[in-house]
């Protein structure tokens, strides 16, 4: 009966015990961050310079990948990714994809399937991952994607949600309506700096 009592106390201790999988190391100072996604990275609408990875870059001080792709959907974004994982230096990846899959519309199981895939690819290399939550667009304005809440708590990550509505609700920081301009943009780094700070990334 001991042995009973003693196997359920063990396992009452590791359920009580924080998920491993959600603790965020710190990013060292030689480390890189992989801005992954599409238009909304590459920064469609404004100067390369003026994108939200340059933005970063300035206000984290690492060196920030802009590996964003116009036009691209998630399956296409999901066979460029290991080429791009292969870099040793990179430790963390904020990811932003589905605005194309939805203008497309194509289908939104496989768009969470495929984000769950890059996120999986990402933690098989030791990266951690920040998901960034784009919006539906439709005909009555831009609404929330429970798809992304849904994807953050199964992979256990972060999830950034409604800056990218919030920024395209406001014609002064937008630049049609589907991508931010340069002030969009730099807001757009600034808030998923202050994320970055609160999750343990970056010191304050």
């Amino acid at each position: 009966m001991k042995y009973i009592i003693a196997t359920i106390l063990v396992v009452l201790i590791l359920l009580t015990l924080p998920n491993k999988s959600t603790k965020m190391n710190t990013l060292l100072p030689h480390k890189t961050i992989l801005a992954f996604g599409d238009s909304l990275t590459y920064g469609h609408g404004a100067s390369y310079d003026e994108s939200y990875p340059a933005h970063l870059s300035s206000l984290t001080g690492h060196k920030v990948i802009n590996a964003g792709m116009n036009g691209e959907t998630s399956d296409e974004g999901l066979q460029r990714l290991p080429k791009l994982l292969e870099d040793k230096s990179i430790k963390l990846m904020i990811l932003c994809f589905g605005g194309n899959d939805i203008l497309r519309r194509q289908s939104m199981d496989a768009l969470k399937n495929n984000l769950k895939t890059m996120i999986r690819m990402a933690k098989a290399k030791e990266i951690d991952v920040l998901l960034v939550a784009v919006p539906n667009i439709g005909l009555f304005g831009l609404t929330p994607l429970e798809l992304y809440e849904e994807v953050a708590k199964e992979e256990k990550v972060p999830l950034l949600d409604g800056v990218l509505a919030n920024i395209l609700s406001q014609p002064s920081l937008k630049n049609d309506q589907i991508h931010p301009n340069a002030l969009g943009y730099k807001q757009m780094a600034e808030k998923i700096y202050k994320s970055l700070v609160e999750n343990g990334w970056l010191a304050n």
